[in-house]
């Protein structure tokens, strides 16, 4: 039997077929949740993590940690480990893309329909306004456009050359749609060969692989060919041949490999560098100080340093970034104009008490020092600061992270 993957813009009536689906076919269904969840347990990453891969919206810290990379490398993982074990699968969402071309014997569906439709529907769903859903669909098609981008390099969500079918459910009845899934599922084509199921286990392969890869703090391009892996590096290097090296000594110890070779691929030239991520120090760490050149030359120096920062110049955008987003650590500044560090501080620790706060400041007192170890500070630190102690002080307080997240777990 073969599988499907089914992708659908919003309020295109993939819940009724999806339904008719399941009962027409008996096949098991697969959500991006239930997939997150699987992949969560393969890479040890949190499901919030895994979850936001799946969206429009990249961390500004990502060039550091790799989890958008790491969280890709994993559902690829779980879904492999689905597909070898059973192949009458129902894959519904974005993950469902993630699967190889040449694993022939998986139906590509897309669902979609035009914008009144797609309002009506979303009338009768939801009770929104036509305001409310059309500003909904064209967030959630931006969303769908960006995996698209990421993944194929495609900039339409709904391209034909990506789907073996794309059904227009505004101009097909729910029977129609699911009797022509049904007719396309049955073709001779889509019969499980030897070659599908050889293209599985690269699958399979490649995914434990950069599981592996990730784990050690790496992230490079996978792909895998009955045993034989190619590692992709994708940024410059300075040490090419170690970071070969390095990679290859890593890969020859997974199971199934056979031989393993390294290539530079057409990204290697440009500016970016390649950074291994760094499990003993925080890399994602927030500079928020209103004094332009020093916050911009500390943060210099810390990625020097492999340290993952970004810049906030004031409290709210501070705060605006720390909505969005998920910083470790935030290095803080008293005095500044707008809200000041200890209002910044106490609303940090209200909202998302697991960020530890270090206070460097030029202007405190004593009393400041007081108030803001109250408050929940990790440390409180003077300007200027030597570099190598105000690393350390990292060092402690990415301890201090795990170590609470170890006592969760």
């Amino acid at each position: 039997m073969s599988s499907i993957t089914l992708f659908h813009g919003t309020f295109c009536n993939e819940d009724d077929v999806v339904r008719q689906l399941l009962k027409k076919t008996d096949y098991t269904l697969v959500t991006d949740k239930n997939l997150i969840g699987e992949a969560s347990g393969l890479s040890g990453l949190s499901e919030d993590k895994i979850g936001r891969a799946l969206s429009a919206k990249t961390s500004v810290f990502n060039r550091f940690t790799h989890e958008w990379e790491r969280s890709i490398a994993s559902l690829k993982l779980a879904l492999a480990e689905r597909l070898q074990r059973d192949n009458n699968l129902l894959v519904l969402g974005f993950a469902g893309l993630l699967i190889p071309m040449r694993i022939s014997h998986v139906l590509r569906v897309c669902l979609i329909a035009g914008m009144k439709f797609r309002k009506r529907s979303a009338k009768q769903q939801g009770g929104l306004s036509e305001k409310e859903s059309t500003a909904l669909i064209r967030q959630e098609d931006m969303d769908r456009a960006k995996w698209i981008d990421t993944i194929f390099g495609k900039t339409d969500p709904w391209d034909t050359s990506l789907y073996d079918i794309v059904i227009p459910v505004d101009k097909k009845s729910e029977k129609e749609v699911v009797e022509l899934i049904v007719t396309n599922l049955n073709s001779r084509a889509l019969n499980p060969t030897e070659a599908s199921r050889k293209a599985v286990d690269d699958f399979l392969l490649a995914g434990k692989v950069e599981v592996v890869l990730a784990r050690e703090g790496h992230s490079v391009e996978v792909d895998a060919k009955n045993g034989d892996v190619t590692l992709t590096i994708n940024k410059h290097v300075l040490m090419l041949h170690r970071l070969e090296d390095e990679l290859q000594s890593i890969v020859r110890k997974v199971e199934g490999v056979r031989s393993v070779e390294t290539t530079v691929g057409k990204n290697y030239y440009k500016t970016d560098i390649y950074r291994k991520h760094d499990f003993d120090m925080p890399s994602k760490v927030l500079l928020v100080d209103d004094e332009h050149q020093f916050v911009e030359t500390l943060s210099e120096r810390l990625i020097i340093r492999d340290i993952g920062s970004a810049v906030a110049y004031d409290g709210q955008s501070a705060l605006d970034l720390i909505a969005e987003d998920e910083p470790e650590v935030m290095i803080l500044d008293l005095k500044m104009p707008g809200i000041d560090g200890i209002e910044v501080l106490r609303r940090v620790k209200a909202t998302r008490p697991n960020i530890e706060v270090i206070i460097l400041t030029g202007h405190g007192s004593e009393a400041d020092k007081e108030v803001c170890m109250k408050l929940g500070a990790f440390a409180y630190l003077n300007k200027p600061v030597n570099i190598e102690f105000l690393s350390d002080t990292l060092r402690r307080a990415n301890e201090a992270i795990k170590q609470k997240t170890a006592k969760k777990k």
